[in-house]
């Protein structure tokens, strides 16, 4: 098998190329499909890609994530599928359950006017049952990730005896979480005459091993990401826990001087819980997604271009190509995973040489995605605090004091109302200045015009004190838990050093059950029968759930909250008064030992 590489060096354009998909060779069908979608022009590692997959050679592709490789691999597969074969005919490995929902979703858009394409996500945290029904009745696509993979492969559920495209998507990730000989049992499992496309944001010793042994003289394709945002445009995010996002960005929008707003959402439904919660505070909102008519959506964006509708509340696709000028803030009530999707969120405001703010929602846990936009963008991301109700209050009263200087400029409407208080005031004794705030009670209504003041906060050694365990017999507060890292919780599972467990598998294991990314671990230590990991605090319910039921070396690992049990003793050894207790010997053996 050939290992020599022909290196073909892309440089991003700044300016989109001329070249069009209709140029690289497609079919009708998927055309259609991707002008559906609001593709237009294929982005570097498109261009570069495509042609020479579609001709059947292998591919490595060195790219970033978001420039676009999903598209790079997926549009030649469904174009060069046999419909009429029932048995699997391409295998993605990803290495998240994130990622391959991600990339199931983009092969079902793709395939939007192919009948018959059968696209199926295989990934742990989901039942065998759904799965197994589906690779019953035929598939043409899977996507999944390589430990829930290998059990189909184990079980003898999956057969990928007449597979002909494989892809290793984000390969150096699945490297890094372990799957190394989980992904080289899978190639090995299939047919040597299968075309293989391999992607990494980089090239370790190992990647290059891989890719020498298992692909046929690979054509490697390099593109350099020149992703940039605006200079005109103020960049900020405030770390905010899921649960308060919304009474955060309500905040927001009260200090805020906003003409037009975009709020980006991750998913449909985000969209229209968003714009609802908005509209119930009395701000003008409406959602666009994927789901909404065409006729829908352009009547909402002119509402939005002339003044009528203030915020908009949308996802990725359905804001393509949106250009409303009096768009001055976009919120990233999601921050998005990969940042060409941020930069062309941003990129809403800001234009024509106008200034524009941007403020992202991140979640304790997704720190180093501002980490990676900083990166990428080179430039800096500005941390922001929650406005307090203080700064509304201030905010309230500029607003209200901005109402009234208003109002006093109606001279006639002042003249008139200027009798009716001078009567009331004659024949009801009451000095004006309570007359007006009385007015202001009558127009301000039921709802108060500002917030009560914030509860002070206790001193960091007060609070520790109040927060403190007193687990001890004396009283004395037990300091004995052991402190996480901010943002973070230390997580216990029942697998440790006699297992032969090491921190990739523990990683890799997790984050194919949990759906986490390697951003979301913190310290990992391995006891002799229990290993402690570091995970956000924030945690959704199912997410444990799903963690709570995971196997790492065929033993389930029982996670639950490491309490930090307190230490027992008994004369001169210590024993952790969580460990089980010994199972008493029986009194022969004591009598055996005696003697």
């Amino acid at each position: 098998m050939s290992t020599d590489e022909i290196a073909t060096e892309v440089a991003a354009p700044s300016e989109p190329p001329a070249l069009t998909f209709s140029d690289l060779g497609l079919s009708d069908a998927v055309l259609k499909a991707l002008r559906d979608v609001g593709y237009e022009t294929p982005s570097a590692i498109q261009a570069a890609t495509i042609p020479p997959l579609l001709e059947g050679r292998d591919v490595v592709g060195l790219a970033q994530t978001g420039t676009g490789k999903t598209a790079a691999f997926a549009l030649p597969i469904i174009d060069r599928l046999d419909l009429s074969q029932k048995t699997p005919q391409a295998l993605v490995l990803a290495p998240t359950r994130e990622l391959a929902l991600q990339v199931c979703e983009a092969f079902e858009r793709y395939a939007g006017h192919l009948k018959g394409v059968h696209i199926l996500p295989v990934y742990g945290g989901q039942g065998y049952g759904v799965q197994l029904s589906a690779l019953r009745r035929g598939v043409h696509v899977v996507v999944g990730t390589p430990g829930r993979i290998m059990d189909h492969l184990d079980k003898g559920t999956l057969d990928l005896s007449e597979l002909k495209y494989l892809v290793l998507d984000e390969a150096d990730e699945m490297l890094k979480m372990g799957f190394a000989e989980d992904v080289e049992t899978i190639l090995a499992e299939t047919p040597a005459t299968k075309q293989v496309a391999l992607f990494s944001a980089t090239m370790p010793a190992a990647i290059r091993r891989m890719s020498s042994q298992y692909l046929n003289d690979p054509q490697e394709i390099t593109v350099k990401s020149k992703t940039t945002t605006s200079a005109t445009i103020t960049q900020r995010y405030l770390i905010v826990s899921y649960q308060q996002k919304i009474d955060a960005l309500t905040r927001i929008l009260e200090v805020e001087n906003f003409e037009g707003m975009i709020i980006f959402a991750r998913t449909k439904s985000a969209t229209e819980e968003v714009a609802e919660k908005l509209r119930a505070r009395g701000y003008s909102a409406a959602a666009i997604n994927g789901d909404i008519a065409q006729a829908q959506r352009e009547r909402t964006v002119n509402q939005l271009k002339s003044g009528k509708l203030d915020i908009l509340v949308a996802t990725d696709v359905a804001a393509r190509g949106l250009d409303v000028e009096r768009i001055s803030h976009v919120v990233n009530f999601d921050i998005p995973t990969d940042t060409e999707s941020y930069v062309h969120r941003i990129g809403r405001t800001g234009r024509a040489g106008r200034t524009g703010d941007a403020i992202s929602f991140v979640t304790p846990r997704e720190r180093g995605l501002v980490r990676s936009i900083e990166r990428a963008t080179r430039q800096t991301l500005t941390q922001m605090q929650l406005p307090t109700a203080e700064d509304v209050n201030v905010t309230r009263l500029a607003r209200f004091d901005d109402r009234i200087t208003e109002a006093l400029g109606q001279t006639e409407r002042i003249d008139g109302f200027r009798d009716i208080i001078a009567h009331y005031v004659r024949h009801h004794d009451v000095p004006e200045t309570d007359v007006a705030a009385a007015l202001a009670v009558v127009a301000q209504g039921e709802s108060p015009l500002l917030l009560d003041p914030e509860p002070e906060r206790p001193a960091r050694g007060e609070r520790a004190e109040r927060e403190g365990r007193f687990d001890r017999e004396d009283g004395r507060r037990d300091d004995r838990r052991r402190p996480s890292s901010a943002g973070m919780a230390t997580y216990r599972i029942a697998v440790g050093k006699r297992h032969r467990v090491e921190p990739r598998q523990i990683v890799g294991a997790l984050a194919n059950e949990g759906g986490l990314r390697r951003g979301d671990f913190g310290a990992i230590q391995i006891r002799p029968d229990f290993s402690l990991v570091e995970l956000p605090a924030d945690l959704p319910r199912e997410t444990l759930e799903r963690l709570t039921d995971t196997r790492i070396s065929g033993k389930l690992i029982e996670l639950r909250l490491d309490t930090g049990a307190p230490v027992r003793r008994s004369g001169d050894r210590a024993e952790r008064a969580d460990r089980p207790p010994r199972k008493p010997r029986h009194s022969a053996e004591r009598r055996r030992d005696d003697a």
